[in-house]
């Protein structure tokens, strides 16, 4: 079975990428993909900030990537970049880790002004670790999310949508990855 790692790079589980990254999910599997998420801010600080490749949490964390036919990079956009969380984890991942994957990058920000922090900054990121096959970014605005009072999340299904037809498209392409 094919199978994705959804990386979501926030600070925390209680916000809106949550919410986008809990319907990135469900749009993967909808296509018989099987999917895990790793939160990078449960990575004790010390190992990612020490680039510790010998912790036993990063080691872990490595090998759920190498595992996976699929890596979704999920980040907020702050300051007109991708969290620095994520960066610190993705500077463990080896050389040429993300070669033969099919990478899904998923953004969220307060504004549109901000798409294009992922194919300035994250983009060439996962290029330098072997990607050649990345995806069309879905960019959520943070309109587009809402936090209800249960802890639970509306996106709205236009953000949906989009997912939801990256999801068919990767589904499709990791048929032939898979198989090559």
């Amino acid at each position: 079975m094919t199978k994705a790692i959804l990386i979501n790079g926030s600070n925390t589980t209680f916000s809106r990428l949550t919410g986008v990254q809990q319907q990135a999910e469900k749009a993967l599997q909808a296509q018989d993909i099987e999917t895990e998420v790793l939160y990078v801010h449960q990575i004790p600080a010390e190992d990612l900030i020490l680039a510790n490749f010998g912790s036993e949490a990063v080691k872990a964390a490595t090998a759920k990537v190498a595992e996976a036919d699929i890596v979704v990079l999920l980040t907020p956009i702050y300051k007109a970049s991708y969290t620095g969380i994520l960066k610190t984890f993705l500077d463990l991942i080896p050389q040429k880790g993300f070669e033969n994957k099919i990478i899904f990058p998923i953004a969220i920000g307060g504004s549109i002004g901000h798409l294009l922090a992922i194919d300035y900054a994250l983009k060439p990121v996962a290029s330098a670790l072997g990607a050649s096959h990345i995806t069309h970014t879905v960019y959520v605005v943070d309109q587009q999310v809402e936090k209800l009072a249960d802890g639970g999340y509306k996106v709205q299904e236009e953000a949906i949508a989009r997912l939801e037809h990256q999801a068919a498209y990767i589904a499709q392409h990791s048929k032939v990855t898979v198989q090559a």
